[in-house]
């Protein structure tokens, strides 16, 4: 089923919850999202790949080289592990639990998965989970 969306159409919690224009509009957000990342990591990897082609000169220039290779690669891990929650945030959509809290059932809300269409928690859910591993930490 092909839902067409308003020009400019934004998702408002004042409609019905993951109505098919809200969950039309949240999978092409994130399909643009992966496709952004996609395009990044491919720069990422172009960037070391021309990189480790330069000559290499003194100490100093051969640390900070492998420091950017370093940071370039964490981006690269980063931007992996968010496309596959992105994949997996896609998968909710047409399995019908999008928008819905994993621990608890509860409408994540229209506001927060705009803020972040990967969430999978509630705040509420979100903030008990961080508490329970800080205390697990401290031990």
């Amino acid at each position: 089923m092909t839902v067409e969306l308003p020009e400019g159409y934004e998702p408002t919690p004042k409609e019905d919850y993951m109505n098919p224009l809200q969950l039309e509009y949240f999978r092409r957000q994130l399909i643009r999202w992966r496709g952004e990342l996609m395009t990044e990591a491919q720069e990422t990897l172009d960037n070391l790949r021309d990189k480790s082609y330069q000559e290499v000169g003194d100490e100093a220039d051969r640390a900070s080289r492998e420091s950017e290779h370093g940071l370039e690669l964490r981006t690269r891990d980063r931007y992996r592990k968010l496309q596959r929650k992105i994949e997996q945030a896609l998968e909710r959509i047409e399995d019908g639990s999008y928008g819905y809290c994993e621990d608890t059932g509860e409408p994540i809300g229209v506001l927060r998965l705009k803020a972040r269409p990967i969430a999978t928690l509630t705040i509420d859910a979100q903030e008990r989970r961080e508490m329970k591993e800080r205390v697990l930490a401290d031990r």
